[in-house]
């Protein structure tokens, strides 16, 4: 079984060398090198069909589910190869959360959902330690204020954006190095929106994270970094369906290529 080598906060975090990915005959991702670094926020941007949210299932091997998917490359979490043979995926997903697009907690109470993950991977001798372990997911994911008198109704009983905080408690209660988010506020009012803008901010100060955005303003209020994709096929001059990777000021003020420029104007999408 190989096993990740945690490396110190001031690293790159994820490594991504020449990454492909196919589903069966047809390309996907073309030629991804990217370096994403710890402990700040990375925004995926492009129009529908690029292969960002394919590319963010690269970064824990979500992609191994589904049928036809070839990876190609080499993606490093803290210089560990995680597609090398012998990963146990389970431990990879341990140090490599994911949020989806829709809130999905399971139908089982409050409590019952952010424990979840501590009873499978064993982090707790007594339930003591238990409850101390869900109470903290919970404050960080600013959702114990609102539920800590609750904790035994069902998760599903909660509104969209509560739902969307819980699976984030549920994501943070492993202890992950990485938080992937795939358009995690898109199906969310402005509201609830807001508030998970701003757990992403807080989040960043002891999480690597990675988000999928459809909303420009989105990766401008939460990035330091942004990475533009474009649908392949590309021009004869693309080698790579990543257009541009940069400081996200850079990318929205001054993006180097013309289609970053057109798409973060509003010119398609």
């Amino acid at each position: 079984m190989s096993e990740i080598m945690l490396g110190s906060d001031d690293e790159i975090r994820i490594s991504c060398k020449g990454v492909n990915v196919a589903y069966w005959d047809n390309l996907a991702i073309k030629n991804v090198s990217m370096d994403i670094p710890s402990k700040q926020v990375t925004a995926f941007i492009g129009p529908s069909g690029c292969g960002k949210s394919t590319f963010l299932r690269t970064l824990n091997r979500m992609n191994d589910t589904i049928d036809g998917c070839r990876v190609t490359g080499e993606i490093k979490l803290d210089g560990s190869d995680i597609y090398a043979r012998g990963m146990d995926t389970v431990f990879l997903r341990q140090w490599v959360g994911m949020v989806f697009q829709k809130p999905n907690p399971f139908p089982k109470s409050i409590y019952e959902n952010v424990a979840y993950g501590p009873r499978i991977h064993g982090l707790f001798h007594t339930k003591a330690e238990l409850d101390d372990i869900v109470e903290q997911a919970l404050h960080g994911a600013g959702l114990w204020d609102e539920v800590k008198d609750r904790l035994r109704d069902p998760g599903t009983g909660l509104s969209g954006g509560q739902q969307q905080r819980l699976c984030i408690a549920r994501a943070i209660a492993v202890n992950p190095e990485v938080i992937l988010m795939d358009e995690p506020a898109s199906a969310l009012d402005p509201i609830a929106t807001r508030k998970i803008e701003e757990l992403i901010h807080t989040l960043a100060q002891n999480y690597t994270i990675v988000i999928v955005t459809h909303s420009m303003a989105q990766a401008q209020r939460v990035a330091d970094k942004t990475a533009f994709f474009y649908a392949v096929p590309l021009t004869e001059d693309d080698d790579s369906n990543l257009i541009e990777f940069g400081d996200t000021k850079q990318v929205f003020e001054s993006p180097i290529d013309e289609r970053t420029r057109q798409y973060v104007e509003g010119a398609f999408g």
